[in-house]
């Protein structure tokens, strides 16, 4: 969390920069505070405290503050480990699992909910409107193309009209192509492709709101914090230049799934609840019959 702000200071406001640097000193002491002081010793008003806290995500300062005492105090229980090459079964299967779970409790101490609650507002507008020709376009590459692939078949049960992007080509077409009230989530773990900062660029200029769900302070995360566009920071200690990312494609998955939640919620179950009943009935047709228990007759009977 305070590497998020610490990589987001540059785009605040001196005023806010100021109360950013009073957090980074002493985050412990920041989170029990009240707003008088904190305000006082930023040299600023009470409303730069509250908007800086709104400026990085938050709901305000109660929220921030809430998050903040999770992060600093509670902390997270595992540790980042490396695998080592003469590691057992047994040690790989605790570290790997150790580290993906140290990612997923950070990102819950850490999640910007009003950023979150923006992007949802923001999939189910265009969902709503889908019928209207609007759309939600999903772009990844590599092992992000994977996570949009699994956003678009999410999201498609809920009836919106999506799809997912993963050729280069192929994604500055699509882009090309949306236009006022349509969404661009574009997914990256490091925040760096030049294809998917290009299809930023073009779906900005397209009118289109784009979410991007990448590493705060990296480039991608740089073009969407200005105008109505939304930064879903992932942040974890994974080297994507070592090797190839696992716990941040979990990550990924698991920010996906809350924008799913939250889009199906805004829906509404008495529209869905129906459509997805009826895809499960036509989707049993698919299955083959369950097999008997018990002892099989070798005579068929």
């Amino acid at each position: 969390m305070l590497d998020r702000i610490r990589a987001s200071m540059p785009a605040l406001p001196p005023a806010e920069q100021r109360v950013a640097q009073l957090l980074l000193s002493d985050p412990r002491s920041f989170a029990t505070l009240p707003v008088v002081e904190l305000a006082e010793r930023s040299h600023v008003s009470k409303p730069t405290v509250v908007r800086f806290c709104r400026s990085i995500g938050y709901d305000g300062l109660a929220d921030f503050k809430l998050k903040l005492a999770g992060s600093v105090n509670e902390g997270v229980p595992f540790v980042h480990r490396s695998v080592d090459d003469d590691d057992k079964a047994g040690d790989i299967v605790v570290k790997v699992t150790d580290n993906a779970v140290a990612a997923l409790l950070r990102y819950r101490n850490a999640a910007a909910s009003q950023a979150v609650e923006r992007a949802i507002a923001a999939l189910a507008d265009t969902g709503r409107n889908s019928t209207q020709g609007r759309r939600i376009e999903f772009y990844g590459v590599g092992n992000s193309g994977i996570v949009a692939m699994d956003a678009q078949h999410k999201f498609f049960r809920l009836g919106v009209t999506a799809a997912a992007v993963s050729d280069g080509h192929m994604q500055v077409m699509s882009a090309t192509m949306l236009k006022p009230g349509d969404c661009a989530v574009i997914i990256s773990n490091t925040g760096r492709s030049r294809d998917l900062l290009d299809v930023a660029e073009i779906a900005r200029k397209k009118g289109a709101t784009v979410i991007a769900i990448t590493a705060s302070g990296s480039l991608l995360a740089r073009e969407v914090q200005t105008g109505p566009h939304i930064l879903l920071a992932a942040d974890h200690p994974e080297d994507a230049d070592r090797y190839s990312p696992m716990v941040s494609r979990l990550l990924h998955l698991l920010i996906i799934d809350i924008l799913t939640t939250g889009v199906a919620l805004r829906l509404g179950s008495a529209q869905l609840r129906p459509l997805l009943q009826e895809i499960k009935k036509n989707l049993r047709a698919k299955r083959y019959a369950e097999a008997p228990r018990g002892p099989v007759d070798p005579a068929g009977r």
